[in-house]
């Protein structure tokens, strides 16, 4: 299975993500998927969302929705967490994940896509040479062409736990070697 699947890292929610600590690693800059990333497939941003934001602002953050959807949809939720947007983006398409950031003023070493897709958001952003982290669908009701992704998704999610645990026991087998 090819990496360029796999995320950086795979966490529960876009809430749970140490922004501070990604900030003091140096990334500057914060692609976002937005249905089932940072709000419920079609719902507008909530009260979480514009926070998120807000706080991202407040650290130094650029950020930008990258969104394969339709403008209304993109631009009003931009409009709501005061965000730069590109809607339409023909995501997995690395060219999309560069002109982000062009708008953004960052690069692949100081930006990070968050989103919840591996056959678009993570393998483009790959692709594109950007850290990913991937998060949990925030509502399992889809439509019918994600939830097929979905199935598809389930594969190489079970790789990739399996490739994330062998280099935690082999960093785990190396500490213990050092401690002997």
């Amino acid at each position: 299975m090819s990496f360029s699947l796999y995320p950086g890292e795979y966490l529960d929610s876009v809430y749970r993500i140490d922004f501070d600590r990604l900030y003091e690693e140096g990334y500057r800059g914060v692609i976002f998927d937005i249905d089932n990333t940072l709000a419920p497939h079609g719902a507008p941003a909530d009260r979480r969302a514009v926070a998120l934001f807000a706080k991202l602002r407040a650290l130094g953050f650029a950020c930008i929705l990258l969104s394969n959807n339709k403008e209304p949809r993109v631009k009003s939720f931009a409009g709501a967490v005061g965000a730069a947007y590109m809607h339409k983006a023909g995501k997995p398409k690395p060219s999309a994940y560069q002109k982000a950031m062009a708008a953004i003023g960052t690069n692949r070493a100081t930006t990070i896509f968050v989103g919840d897709q591996i056959f678009t958001d993570v393998f483009g952003a790959n692709l594109a040479g950007i850290r990913t982290i991937l998060v949990k669908p925030m509502n399992p009701k889809e439509e019918i062409q994600i939830v097929l992704k979905r199935y598809l998704e389930k594969p190489v999610l079970l790789c990739y736990r399996a490739h994330v645990r062998r280099k935690v026991q082999s960093a785990k087998g190396k500490t213990d070697q050092r401690g002997k």
